[in-house]
């Protein structure tokens, strides 16, 4: 979404809307983190991590696996109650604290070592900008924000505006304001791959990706 207000639709239709989508288990979101934040936070130092629209939770799952302690978010009841299963079948429960949040209301408290925003696109009102702002700064010093913005529409989006703008990276940081000498810029580029989607679907996709260190 290009803009800070998409509309004015309510968090309670955000709420259902989101719980529909999560309404079927997806085991294959569940199993595997999204390609990105697995090639940034495979060379980084476990700590706290915070997972923003933590969806399926294969993310959370995935850096808990490897030693991080996540505290994992979402507008959906349904993503939030099915990632605390699947962190308690898999032994990570104490690795994983999943809350249902609405970020266009409240942010979690805590500092953390990364703060991961994978495709945080909703069809409902958010201030997105508001929202990664307020990540940035809470960062511990030396911890990473990792955003990972969709740069084209899949075939099996729920978005297929052909109208729809996804900004850049360097459009993203210009709206995030920050102060560069405090939050300097890690990579800010817009890698293609190929994507497997619902049904075996397979697409060529562009990722916008920005990562900021806050500095010490």
């Amino acid at each position: 979404m290009g803009a800070d207000i998409a509309d004015t639709a309510s968090g309670a239709e955000a709420a259902r809307f989101w719980d529909e989508q999560y309404r079927v288990p997806r085991p294959a979101q569940t199993d595997r983190a999204n390609p990105l934040l697995a090639e940034i936070a495979a060379g980084l130092t476990p700590g706290t991590a915070l997972d923003l629209g933590c969806g399926a939770g294969g993310d959370a799952l995935w850096l808990a696996g490897r030693g991080w302690r996540v505290t994992a978010v979402d507008i959906s009841a349904n993503a939030v109650r099915r990632l605390t299963e699947h962190a308690r079948a898999r032994g990570l429960r104490t690795s994983v604290t999943a809350e249902r949040v609405d970020l266009a209301e409240d942010f979690p408290a805590g500092g953390f070592d990364l703060v991961s925003a994978q495709y945080l696109h909703t069809p409902f009102a958010l201030p997105r900008y508001r929202v990664l702002r307020t990540a940035a700064h809470a960062l511990r010093p030396g911890g990473r924000l990792v955003v990972v913005d969709h740069g084209s529409t899949a075939p099996w989006s729920w978005n297929q505006d052909p109208e729809t703008h996804y900004p850049t990276p360097h459009e993203v940081a210009a709206e995030l304001d920050l102060d560069w000498a405090r939050w300097p810029i890690e990579r800010a580029d817009m890698p293609r791959r190929r994507a497997r989607g619902p049904g075996g679907r397979s697409a060529t996709v562009v990722d916008n990706v920005l990562v900021v260190r806050r500095t010490a």
